[in-house]
């Protein structure tokens, strides 16, 4: 019974998500008002415990964050999340295809100014470049070598094309993990990775989705046990449970605002 109303409550929101019917930027600005505000904190406290909600939704709303006294580095990462989201409007509507261009070029959004000092000055990294270093993640040491970087993420974009499965969030699970394991940049692949999936999901009209910090170890573990056994469903299960963790508030607000104008005697 309770994975009844679990897959349900799914259902729902891509119902929700498809009545929304966007085919504008201002849709997108309408629709995705608080989505915006609450990915780029989540996105960015995964990795950066310094970024707090207030900061990101005044920088959101009002394009600056007064008496700020903390890390640079911080306000960087934030106004990036802004300007990213800004850049891939125009590229939503218009389904703009993913390519290893568009890739670096979210990279280098994401990253500007975040790079520290002994990447950029003495591994000679760049926000938008593909790693020039080996650098080995994770438990199971995973990551392509700098060589091979370009041919993996362009077979992965290949391997989307030949997805024959209707199910989106199912082939997204596989492009974010896929994307994670061939861990392409020197830094920012957590933050480009999740935006990455985000655009892939939202371009084949599905709704995207935040990935709670407060449930970042369960992330880390499914992108693990996938490393470990390339096994997908942990991962594809725990999204499903972060659209349904999204969208619950705005699919009850909106059930209720259907209840009323039923209720009404015109």
């Amino acid at each position: 019974m309770y994975l009844e109303v679990l897959v349900d409550k799914y259902e729902k929101i891509l119902k929700l998500w498809e009545d929304y019917n966007i085919k504008t930027e201002t849709d997108i600005d309408l629709y995705l008002d608080s989505f915006r505000i609450l990915f780029a904190y989540n996105s960015g406290k995964i990795e950066n415990d310094s970024i707090s909600y207030y900061d990101t939704r005044e920088l959101f709303e009002n394009g600056r964050i007064l008496n700020y006294t903390g890390d640079p580095r911080t306000i960087f990462e934030l106004e990036n999340q802004r300007l990213c989201y800004e850049f891939l409007k125009s590229k939503l509507i218009s389904k703009y295809p993913l390519s290893l261009e568009l890739i670096k070029e979210i990279h280098f959004i994401l990253t500007s100014g975040t790079y520290d000092e002994r990447r950029y000055i003495t591994k000679y990294e760049r926000p938008g470049e593909f790693k020039k270093h080996d650098y080995i993640i994770g438990r199971e040491e995973v990551g392509s070598s700098p060589e091979e970087v370009e041919s993996d993420l362009n077979n992965l974009l290949e391997e989307l094309l030949l997805f024959t499965s209707k199910d989106i969030l199912l082939i997204g699970s596989y492009f974010h993990a896929k994307f994670e394991y061939i861990h392409p940049f020197a830094d920012g692949n957590g933050r480009v990775g999740r935006t990455l999936l985000n655009y892939f999901l939202m371009i084949h009209n599905h709704p995207p989705l935040v990935i709670f910090d407060e449930d970042k170890n369960e992330y880390y573990f499914t992108l693990e046990h996938y490393d470990k056994t390339e096994e997908i469903n942990l991962l594809f299960t725990f999204l499903k449970s972060q659209i349904e963790k999204t969208w619950t508030k705005t699919l009850d607000r909106s059930n209720k605002g259907k209840s009323s104008k039923k209720g009404k005697v015109l």
